[in-house]
């Protein structure tokens, strides 16, 4: 249905220099990869950013520095997403130190590949602990402070965002991955679940699925020409992303020109998720 219902009360200005300006991000594994690249753009955007990490201390204060050269406030923040009591103590900070929240990127992830008769628990513990439940307790802690603090017309016309970074292992199944290829799974449906229940309340919830991204946790993918040849096999695109390609998706997912999206997963993958090996007819 078309028409201008509502247009009267859009609130900030869409298309705007810097669209996320006066708004509270938080990343998570932001220290490094993607969500390096999110920090980032979501800064370069006007966003003051907590860089979560819970490694590389100094690459993690990298990242904030960046953000505060480009007149954003940033302040790296370590904590486990998969520990209750951490992701608590992280978004306490995160109030404490900029007054509240409007966006949350859930990134942080893992592998810990193993064909799945030999996969301990402890694999599968680990890579659900952080991937799945670490995003659910990231979004359960930022939808309280979003319903704490309330909306915020000035800045934006959501109470709160929320982006949930999958991968096209949410809808690709990834033999030796089980784990993996789960907790993405399961990312989707929270994802859609938590839309479906906060829509109401003003809250935007929305996935992000990467395809191959030039990051340190795929190297053996795209470091030699051979292996790069074989990787542009499952890529239409045929070059791989960069971690810019996430994040420029994200900052614009976050954003008011993005307001009336909710409950879907954009996939940034150059048509990965497109069965390449069925572009000349199967």
């Amino acid at each position: 249905m078309e028409g201008n219902f509502g247009l009267a009360h859009r609130g900030p200005a869409i298309g705007k220099l810097r669209p996320l300006a006066g708004q509270r991000a938080l990343v998570t594994g932001a220290s490094s990869g993607i969500g390096r690249a999110i920090a980032l753009a979501l800064g370069a955007a006007g966003a003051d950013v907590i860089v979560n990490h819970v490694s590389g201390d100094e690459a993690a204060e990298m990242v904030a520095e960046s953000i505060r050269a480009s007149g954003a406030k940033a302040l790296a923040v370590k904590a486990d997403v998969s520990r209750e009591d951490q992701v608590e103590t992280l978004f306490a900070r995160t109030v404490e130190s900029f007054g509240g929240l409007d966006i949350l990127v859930n990134n942080a992830g893992l592998q810990r590949d193993a064909p799945v008769e030999s996969m301990t628990l402890e694999q599968w513990n680990t890579v659900i602990g952080v991937n799945l439940t670490g995003q659910f307790l990231c979004a359960r802690a930022a939808v309280r402070a979003f319903k704490r603090q309330g909306l915020r017309p000035e800045v934006s016309r959501a109470l709160g965002k929320i982006v949930c970074v999958s991968s096209v292992h949410e809808v690709i199944p990834w033999a030796g991955h089980v784990n993996y290829a789960a907790s993405k799974g399961g990312v989707m449906l929270m994802m859609k679940t938590l839309a479906q229940e906060l829509a109401a309340d003003r809250i935007r919830v929305v996935g992000v699925a990467p395809g191959a991204v030039r990051t340190p946790i795929n190297r053996e993918a795209w470091e030699t020409p051979e292996a790069y040849a074989e990787l542009l096999k499952l890529i239409p695109a045929k070059r791989i992303g960069e971690p810019e390609d996430i994040a420029h998706a994200v900052a614009w997912l976050a954003s008011d020109a993005a307001d009336y999206i909710t409950g879907t997963t954009l996939f940034v993958d150059g048509g990965m998720t497109l069965y390449p090996g069925f572009e000349a007819g199967g």
